[in-house]
């Protein structure tokens, strides 16, 4: 078995790469997130040429029809690059459902146009619970008519269109609503990462276009709640391992008593621990992704495995990173702590390491129920 990328998926992974630094460097990052949405039309519409913006999605719809451990290594690099904009809350969550719950028309429309770049998307699903189970979906729709509020929706101020999870009938339903769409109130709220906004919007008896309902939008948001959050512990990865570039980078150079400080073994040590959280959360990740393309039955234990470690690791790396670096890695001129404020968010974001070793905890007992709990707890073990 090949336990590493293959060749077509590393060429991807360097071209992401090699994209990011020559136009997303950290000097444009910081310059972004000091906009009120943290956009760059001009390198969206860069990174749309490029193909990514419909690098899951089937080639019908104008996609690239890679599978997910592409997306994983793309994104592994764009956490790498600490990318602001809507490009996850667009292609991996937006796109994602609009791939699972649309029809045929609605994917022409909608998902043709993210893969094409012409449009940008979120999702909004929380609520004044912060769940991110679908279970917690409280607010209703009636007659095609959305009203309530939703809490913490990225880059709402510069999507397209909304996909709106709501209540109808009883039922879990997911709909669509322009941004133009009148009773729509779009609100900045503070965020601990500027590079990633996050809104209130508020529904006044807003129209709203069906997607899906019942047990068909339920599969479709599980299984895009799935995607988005392989992609973001790939992202988080990505994250991890410039941490560990910049730190080993400043070990190596800084010195004390006339020795670079990487000699000694208390700075080692804490390098040493930044690489087994960030290999292992990569190796996380990528299975999970594997297993969610080859549509593997423990798919979904293995998302959750990976969340919850990866939600863990990237703090204690940015711990790490900023102890090696003294005070001055949380400092507004070291880039550490803008990874640190990246961590915190995507630690809860999706839910955090707690509502995943619950949902594992779950799994373990449904499937005592059903007779496979053993093999249940042996695939959680070998995974984490």
């Amino acid at each position: 078995m090949n336990f590493g990328l293959t060749e077509t998926q590393q060429t991807l992974k360097n071209t992401v790469r090699k994209f990011l630094a020559a136009e997303c460097p950290l000097a444009e990052v910081r310059k972004l997130m000091e906009t009120e949405t943290a956009f760059d039309a001009a390198l969206w519409r860069k990174i749309a040429e490029q193909g990514w913006t419909g690098i899951i999605f089937p080639e019908q719809y104008h996609g690239f029809g890679m599978g997910m451990v592409e997306m994983a290594a793309a994104m592994e690099e764009i956490g790498r690059a600490l990318l602001p904009g809507p490009f996850f809350s667009t292609v991996a969550f937006a796109g994602s459902i609009l791939d699972a719950a649309a029809n045929e028309n609605q994917k022409q429309k909608y998902l043709g146009a993210i893969c094409r770049g012409e449009a940008k998307a979120t999702v909004a699903l929380l609520e004044e619970s912060a769940s991110w189970s679908p279970d917690a979906v409280q607010m209703r729709a009636k007659d095609l008519s959305l009203s309530g509020r939703k809490l913490f929706v990225p880059d709402a101020a510069v999507a397209d269109f909304l996909i709106v999870a709501a209540r109808m009938d009883g039922d879990l339903a997911l709909f669509l609503v322009p941004s133009t769409a009148p009773g729509l109130r779009i609100t900045p709220l503070h965020a601990m990462d500027s590079t990633r906004k996050l809104y209130e919007v508020t529904f006044d008896s807003v129209p709203a276009e069906l997607l899906a309902q019942g047990a068909h939008a339920r599969k479709a948001l599980d299984h895009a709640l799935d995607i988005a959050t392989v992609a973001l512990v790939a992202e988080m990865t990505g994250g991890m391992q410039r941490l560990l570039d910049i730190t080993v980078e400043y070990a190596n150079t800084r010195k004390q008593f006339g020795r670079p400080i990487g000699e000694f073994q208390a700075v080692q040590h804490q390098c040493a621990d930044m690489l087994v959280y960030t290999e292992s959360s990569r190796s996380a990740a990528y299975y999970a992704a594997y297993a969610i393309q080859e549509g593997i039955p423990e798919a979904h234990l293995a998302v959750s495995v990976a969340k919850a470690y990866a939600s863990d690791a990237y703090r204690e790396v940015g711990n790490r990173a900023i102890q090696v670096h003294g005070g001055m890695g949380f400092t507004w001129e070291n880039d550490c702590h803008l990874f640190y404020r990246r961590a915190k968010a995507s630690e809860l974001a999706f839910g955090d390491a707690t509502f995943h070793r619950e949902l594992i905890a779950k799994m373990v007992v449904d499937a005592g129920r059903a007779g496979k709990r053993d093999q249940v707890i042996m695939a959680a073990n070998t995974r984490e």
